[in-house]
């Protein structure tokens, strides 16, 4: 039976420790600077304010001194077929690519792209199949934006103070 020892504890600290690990959100972290500090472009559509909605709930609404500007695309393929032809099962991909600038600026501070992918099933009803398309849709904003706060909060040390 595996009991819990102290000395492994601080062993395991101490190596973070040794590794350079610093918190994000801790005091040598860059994150910091970016919570209630992104000013986003208002959303043009459901999609874009799903992505806007997820990146207010983890960094915050921001008119600080950086803008994001974030760019989306989308594609949709049939992945199952049934023998008469009909799609069973279809794949949405997107990709976001963005740019981190001085509010008023176009110098790109940080820049990048990620690119993320969910699906959804079409064997119920049509209004079953609407409601997929949109939830699929809805949480593929989610994950694009969170990958790209994840690339922001990994960069955001190089940020000028």
């Amino acid at each position: 039976m595996w009991l819990p020892d102290r000395r492994t504890l601080l062993l395991s600290l101490a190596a973070l420790a040794g590794c350079g690990f610093t918190p994000v959100y801790g005091p040598q972290g860059g994150g910091g600077a970016l919570l209630n500090a992104v000013a986003l472009s208002e959303p043009d559509d459901r999609y874009d304010y799903d992505f806007n909605a997820r990146f207010e709930e983890r960094l915050g609404r921001g008119a600080g001194p950086y803008a994001l500007d974030v760019t989306i695309s989308t594609g949709v393929t049939g992945l199952g077929s049934l023998a008469d032809g009909q799609t069973t099962r279809y794949r949405l991909t997107g990709r976001a690519d963005y740019v981190l600038s001085p509010a008023g600026s176009e110098e790109a501070l940080i820049a990048g792209r990620t690119d993320a992918f969910t699906s959804y099933s079409a064997t119920g009803s049509t209004a079953a199949t609407q409601a997929a398309e949109r939830d699929a849709k809805r949480r593929l904003m989610v994950i694009l934006a969170d990958q790209v706060i994840d690339r922001l909060l990994l960069d955001a040390d190089a940020l000028p103070q």
